[in-house]
Formats: structure tokens, sequence, C-alpha cells
């Protein structure tokens, strides 16, 4: 069998898009002579369009557009699978299914519905899909297709030690006699997930000695990422074919062939700094934006976010902003300067020293006679927050945050300062992971200056400031953040690790001290296994610590 792999950049709610998207796969399928093309998992609707899909109008959007979709198979040699939504016709349960559609010359042979709905981490599919009833297999083009969608294929007994489901669509699928696995997905990305996955299908692949068909998903979805990275495996679990990663491909494999091109793996902080890229570039211009802005500090943070902002939506649709205070360096506003000509973006100097002493005299009949304290130095941080929403509101530019995951994690940030803006490019990066992406970013020469890396982290915001007079080293606290927030250990477990016990306490108790910050910040972009947002749910309110 010739077996197209569409991996498609879809928009969730967008039909008009996403059909073009999947009628051009469609004559490519065509074009390519092929009997049998795959497309990711909710490819009409888009994923995941949440409570979207309790609205009558958006499910009926996606039927008809659906119903375009299998006109537009006429005459077509190829077989379709393309994951959409179907009506639940029962009285009872969710009024949609998470369905792969099998299409053939204008005709729907039928439909697999998605058994496990996952509802942890950022998932929340039990909210919304009726899970499948039963489990069928097509006959096409002297096989039987075994259709599975996403989930369905993680629940393996034989890899997993602990499962979350008590059924196995797979080996529901195999005692129905399929010879071969068409998966289709939407699989968020993160660091080390790519490389896990195809792991984890090969042990499927060879556990039941078939071939397997995998369609990801590939863009950016709001605060989700997806990596793409399709394949076929043979029924041995070896790589076929491999769509690349980060960007949307069409990819032709004859099963009876040799194997075509399979991607060299990246390592995981050029997978890091793609797709922030990608996040980046589809959250601006799904959301309508065509240029963004930022701050420029002269850090590691701001020039990390500002590489990626070039990247994503060209440096001639970036703004550069340096605000200095009387606290800056001259050093700061060079580096900032440095940064922009490097990377040929515009650059702009606004120093807030007379909205900062205006603000003082303002404050002084109340704050006479009082120590400065950080009410000074977050006043800066508003002062500026409220400089660059200025200059977002009158071009239309998406204001970027850079603050990085382990500032967030401890609520070394500002409300309404340093937290204001549209989206959070680097809020799911860690400070140490900041320096190996700031050097991945050099690699291939210098863009962000030396001394902005060198430089002991510092806000600038009172004589000879630095992030360590609050926070400990670096290295200690994002060791103590992955235990409690990635890894869901206690203080005992990381006391156990080798950190100090009162540090981690410490540390721990920040975190949950900041969750109103956290709750009141952008969304952010997730590439680490446990994001900030609506893969981690904590109370502000509570008393557990």
């Amino acid at each position: 069998m010739k077996i197209a792999l569409a991996q498609i950049n879809t928009t969730v709610g967008d039909f008009p898009g996403n059909l073009q998207k999947i009628r051009h796969a469609l004559e490519q399928a065509r074009a390519a002579g092929v009997e049998l093309v795959v497309l990711p998992e909710q490819a009409v609707p888009g994923y995941p369009a949440e409570d979207l899909l309790e609205r009558e109008d958006f499910i009926a959007d996606a039927e008809k557009t659906f119903e375009q979709i299998v006109r537009s198979t006429e005459g077509l040699k190829a077989g379709v699978v393309v994951g959409t939504l179907t009506r639940n016709g029962l009285k009872t349960g969710k009024p949609v299914y998470n369905s792969a559609a099998f299409i053939h010359d204008g005709k729907v042979l039928g439909v697999q519905h998605k058994t496990l709905l996952p509802t942890y981490d950022v998932f929340d599919e039990g909210r919304y899909f009726q899970p499948a009833a039963e489990h069928r297999v097509f006959d096409f083009a002297g096989l039987r297709l075994g259709l599975a969608i996403c989930e369905d294929v993680w629940n393996d007994p034989e890899f997993w030690s602990h499962r979350l489901y008590p059924v196995d669509p797979v080996e529901e699928l195999v005692r129905r006699g399929a010879e071969i696995l068409i998966a289709i997905s939407a699989s968020p990305f993160s660091m080390g997930r790519s490389k896990f996955r195809l792991g984890m299908l090969q042990a499927l692949a060879r556990r039941w000695g078939l071939p397997l068909v995998y369609v990801n998903l590939v863009g950016g979805n709001t605060t989700l990422v997806f990596d793409g990275n399709s394949f076929v495996l043979g029924k041995r679990g070896e790589l076929l074919l491999q769509s690349p990663a980060f960007q949307e491909s069409f990819d032709v494999l004859d099963l009876g062939a040799a194997a075509a091109r399979v991607e060299e793996p990246r390592d995981e902080v050029d997978e890091a700094f793609q797709a922030l890229v990608l996040g980046t570039r589809d959250y601006m211009h799904k959301s309508g934006f065509k240029k963004t802005v930022l701050g420029l500090s002269g850090g590691i943070d701001s020039a990390l976010t500002a590489v990626l902002a070039a990247r994503a939506a060209g440096p001639e649709n970036v703004i550069g902003v340096s605000m200095p205070s009387r606290y800056s360096s001259e050093g700061s506003v060079a580096d900032a300067r440095l940064l922009c000509e490097r990377l040929k973006i515009p650059f702009h100097i606004l120093p807030i020293e007379p909205m900062f002493q205006s603000a003082l005299e303002t404050l002084d009949p109340l704050f006479h006679g009082l120590p400065a304290d950080v009410t000074e130095e977050n006043l800066q941080a508003r002062i500026r927050g409220q400089i660059l929403m200025a200059i977002s509101n009158k071009f239309g530019a998406l204001l970027l945050t850079t603050g990085n995951k382990s500032e967030l994690a401890v609520g070394y940030c500002t409300l309404y300062g340093d937290m204001c803006g549209g989206l959070a490019v680097i809020s799911d990066v860690p400070k140490t992971l900041v320096y190996r992406l700031a050097h991945y970013a050099n690699r291939f020469g210098d863009v962000i200056p030396q001394s902005s890396i060198d430089k002991p982290p510092s806000a600038e915001l009172r004589p000879n400031q630095t992030d360590q007079d609050t926070l400990p080293p670096y290295d200690l606290l994002d060791g103590i953040l992955e235990g409690y927030i990635e890894k869901g250990e206690n203080l005992e477990q990381i006391a156990a690790r080798g950190y100090d016990r009162e540090l981690a306490r410490h540390v721990l108790r920040l975190i949950d001290r900041n969750e109103y910050k956290r709750k009141q910040a952008p969304p952010g972009l997730r590439i680490r296994v446990k994001a900030f947002g609506p893969g981690r749910r904590f109370p502000i309110v509570q008393k557990y610590r």
C-alpha cells in the first residue's frame, strides 16, 4: 500500500482555512497516486477547541465542513482518514465524539470514535467528548485497517507499569483482525516527548507484529505547540519514514518498498528552540498580529525572547524598547542596542526617569518619611509596563513578556509591570535552560552579546542589585523547582536528593504563595512536561503547605 502522511497545521474554528489545507492534501494525494492519505486528529475543527465544542453553531459548521471534504474525495483513488467531530445520537452522554472518519470516493465508509479520553495535564477531553462504544476495522485495498486516535495507543499493558484505563483499544482492534494500525494524533510537544513517543509506539508495533502509521498535528494553538514528527513503522518497529518536526509536510511511503526519509534526531535544546519559535509565530499570526514589541533590559531573558521573536515574526516586525532608569547601567543599554543591531530589529530608548520622579512626587504626601522598599522597585516595573502597553495599543503590536519559569515560579516578577503582555514566550523555560538556549542561538554566529550572558542577572531596580540578593543560585533553584513542579516531589523527597531542607522549604513556600500572580499572567508556551497554566491547577486560597 502506498500511504501519504499529511502533517498539517490547523487553527481552532478556522473552518475555511482548515478545509483549504485538507483539500490541498487531497490534491497532493491525487497527484502522487497514493492509496491512503492520513490527516491528524481533529483536523476539521482544530485542536483543542475547548468550550467551543459545546456550541451548536460550532458543531454545525464542523459538520458542513466535513460534508465538503467528503465531496472533495469524489474520483480520488485514495482512501482518506481524517480527524473530525461527530454527533452523539444517543439521548445520554456528551453531545459529540472525537472521531476518525474513513472516506473513499465521495462516501463515508465508516467512523471510529476515540475510546480513551484524557483528563490530565493540559487535556480535558472527558468534559466534551463521548467515548467510543465499539471498535471496528475497515477492509480497504487488500488490508484490514484498524483506526485509533492519540490516547488510544497510549495504554499498552506491556509498556506501562501503571495504566489509566482498563481498556486497550489496540488489543480490541487486533482481535477484530486489524493488519495495519492507523493512529491519528494531536500530541503536544514537551522536551523529550517525541523520542519517548517513538519508542513507545515502536514497542507497540513489535508487540503485535503490525505496521503502524502515525500522523501528528503540527503548529501552535494558544499555549500548546504540536511538533509533527509523524512516522511509519514496520511490523518489527523499524522506522520506515519520518516527517520533519515543527513544519507542515506531505510524505509518501510504499509499504512494500525500502525505507524512505528518516529525520536526524534533534537534541532537546534544538527542539525547545524550534518549538518556541513556532509557538510564537502561530500565536501571533492565528491571533491576527503582524508586529510584536518587547522591553529590552540588556539581560539574557529579554535577549533570548528578542531572538525568538525575530525568528518568528521577521526582524522588521519586532519593536525593541530600552527603558533605562536611574539604576540602569550604561552596559545594559549598550547590550540592548548591540542585540538589536545584530538582529536588525528597530531599537528605541525611552528613559523612565521623568515618569518615575513624577510618580514619587505624587505619592510623597502619603509615603513621606517612609523608607524606600519593594514598592519603589515595583513602581519602575509598572511604568515600563505602562509604556509597553501604550506602544502595543498604538501600533497593534503583540506585547511579549520576557520572564522565565524560575522567576514566575517564586513570584520574582511584578503584576502589571514586567508581567504585562499578550504572550509569555519563555514562561516555561527555567533560567538554566535560558542559558543553554542563548548559547544555542549563538551557535551559528554571535547574536546575543556575551556580556548579556556573562553578567550576574539583575532587575536593576535598586543600586547594585542582583537576582541572588533574593533568590538562591539558579542551578539550585531550578533543581528544586523541577522536583516540586514537574515531578510532584514533596519536601522530604527533594531534601533526600541533596538539597538543603530549609532552602527547599523556603522555595516551596514561595511557589505556593505566588499562585495568585500566575493566575494573572499572560498565556505562556508549554515546552516542559508540566507548565504553569491549564496543565497545573492549584487554588489560590488554601492553607495546605
